[in-house]
């Protein structure tokens, strides 16, 4: 799976077609010249496995903490961001939860359905091949699209990711898995949390001052329909400080890390479904992106 993430390969059965011939995917794997290759099929099981002992996690938690790693790590400043990431499932299987669709006549897999005009909604409709997608759509004018969301949490000394997950894609999801992420990873000194105007939001801001983690977050300055400016709940308390804009600037590192992850992992469009089986891809591409980065990281100077 590793492999996958870092060659950009999209199934188990190309996979297994590069391991044929391939010496390096060979030596990474410890399989001999002469070995036959495994059969694909047995990724599957395998992959069940790891989701059972939550391996993807425990191999990320292992990657930092290795001491020549951890010695790159900001202990008091970090970033928080989170991504859609496409789901296995057409929005034509985005269907009534009670079964109650006119389907157009004919058969097939792929057969014609007409849906305009038609209110849907996570609360009446689900898709019949991914049932935990969730119908999403990231902000006004873009299409609404059946996905899940990946959260990541960032230290911004050399942009290492420290922690992340994915959820299911809902409006409050980035905020809750934002906290999630703070309490697992949060010592006892005060730190620093960046992040974007998504979470400009007075009950997040509440919560991050409750766990003493400075809120250096992104004002939402947007207007209103009648012209006001949006209330902020980041106050003077934290802009002030040169701090928040040191913060400002290495937030938006986190993009790196979300865009390496979609164009060279693959995961533009994630090819597991269920929660839990996109939850254990992403993590594992987050820590093979610090696999990515660390071999020179640690090659520089001190």
């Amino acid at each position: 799976m590793l492999l996958q993430a870092f060659y950009g390969i999209r199934s188990e059965r190309q996979l297994m077609e590069r391991m044929e011939f391939d010496l390096l995917f060979r030596w990474f794997v410890r399989l001999g010249v002469d070995d036959p290759a495994w059969d694909h099929s047995s990724f599957s099981k395998n992959r069940d496995r790891l989701l059972e002992g939550e391996i993807a996690a425990k191999f990320l938690a292992a990657v930092v903490s290795q001491p020549k790693v951890k010695r790159l790590l900001s202990s008091d400043h970090f970033s928080v961001d989170g991504t859609l990431l496409e789901a296995w499932a057409s929005i034509k299987s985005f269907r009534r939860k009670d079964g109650s669709d006119n389907d157009a006549s004919g058969g097939g897999r792929n057969a014609e359905r007409d849906f305009h005009k038609e209110k849907r909604s996570n609360e009446t409709h689900r898709s019949t091949t991914d049932p935990e997608a969730r119908l999403y759509k990231k902000s006004d004018g873009q299409p609404a699209r059946l996905c899940y969301m990946g959260h990541a949490l960032m230290e911004n000394r050399h942009g290492l990711v420290v922690g992340g997950r994915a959820s299911l894609a809902t409006g409050t999801a980035e905020r809750e898995e934002a906290l999630a992420l703070v309490d697992a990873h949060r010592g006892k000194r005060r730190i620093t949390l960046g992040a974007d105007k998504a979470y400009d939001v007075a009950n997040f801001v509440a919560s991050l001052r409750s766990r003493s983690v400075s809120p250096h977050i992104a004002i939402d300055g947007h207007l209103s329909k009648i012209g006001k400016p949006r209330k902020t709940s980041v106050d003077r308390r934290v802009t002030r400080h040169v701090g928040y804009d040191i913060s400002q600037r290495c937030r938006k590192r986190i993009e790196e890390v979300f865009g390496w992850i979609k164009a060279s992992a693959g995961l533009a469009k994630i090819k597991l479904r269920g929660q839990a089986r996109v939850d254990a891809v992403f993590t594992l591409a987050l820590a093979a992106y610090n696999l990515v980065r660390l071999p020179k990281l640690l090659a520089a100077p001190a």
